[in-house]
């Protein structure tokens, strides 16, 4: 059984790999999950160049089956787990009056439905860990939309407030057990999801997925009596 263990989800590009990479640097071994198998499929064999053990899922973060299934092949492959990157996550513009209900439904599913089904399936995978080292951690990637609401990106910025409250609730009712959580609140950041800005905000001008993942690396590795519940990412000179 390896030492230590951790499921990324959203693993297949951007922040997900970037800290896919580093839990395997820092000894994990990994399941990654994200939804295109070829593109999961096309970050697993990157992740095994670097010399890390690793299962890859292809999962829809809307069903809770599959969600399920990525839990159960982890627990199978690796048999703990001492991190949870729940990293999976969708974004739709749109005005109020033009949202759709399948739009609606799908962020508030991949967002934060997701979130709450991973912590339940895995509670015990991570309390386990934390009787060991007291400092098992789940990392939820929020944004700074989920700190101040985004006009266009309404439902986007209340599942990322849900995220944020959800990591809250979380640290108050898993803290004393040694499951660590903590939110991710990032701007801009280099990747995908992004594309749609990237004529008025350079891609060198946006926050580097690696930069987010340094952060986790630190999470890592404060002692078990120290919790950090949330991070903020800014670019310079911009504010909440």
């Amino acid at each position: 059984m390896a030492e230590r263990a951790a499921i990324v989800t959203g693993a297949s590009s951007g922040i997900g790999l970037a800290i896919a990479e580093m839990l395997g640097d820092e000894g994990h071994a990994l399941t990654v999950a994200a939804r295109r198998p070829e593109k999961l499929e096309a970050a697993a064999a990157q992740l095994r160049e670097r010399g890390h053990e690793v299962e890859a899922v292809a999962a829809n973060m809307s069903s809770e089956e599959e969600i399920q299934g990525v839990v159960a092949r982890h627990r199978e492959r690796f048999g703990r787990l001492d991190v949870l990157i729940n990293n999976a996550g969708v974004g739709i513009g749109a005005s109020v009056g033009d949202t759709a209900t399948k739009r609606l439904d799908m962020q508030l599913d991949v967002n934060l439905r997701a979130i709450v089904l991973f912590y339940r399936e895995c509670v015990d995978l991570l309390r386990a860990a934390a009787a060991e080292h007291r400092s098992a951690l789940v990392v939820n990637t929020a944004s700074i939309a989920g700190k101040s609401g985004q006009g266009w990106l309404s439902i986007y910025s209340a599942t990322k407030h849900g995220v944020v409250g959800f990591t809250q609730a979380m640290n108050r009712e898993l803290g004393g057990e040694g499951i660590k959580s903590c939110a991710l609140c990032p701007g801009f950041v280099d990747t995908a999801m992004t594309d749609f800005v990237k004529e008025s905000v350079s891609p060198d001008e946006m926050i580097q997925p690696a930069d987010i993942a340094e952060m986790v690396r630190a999470l890592l590795r404060v002692s078990p009596a120290c919790v950090v519940p949330e991070l903020i990412f800014q670019r310079p000179g911009e504010g909440l």
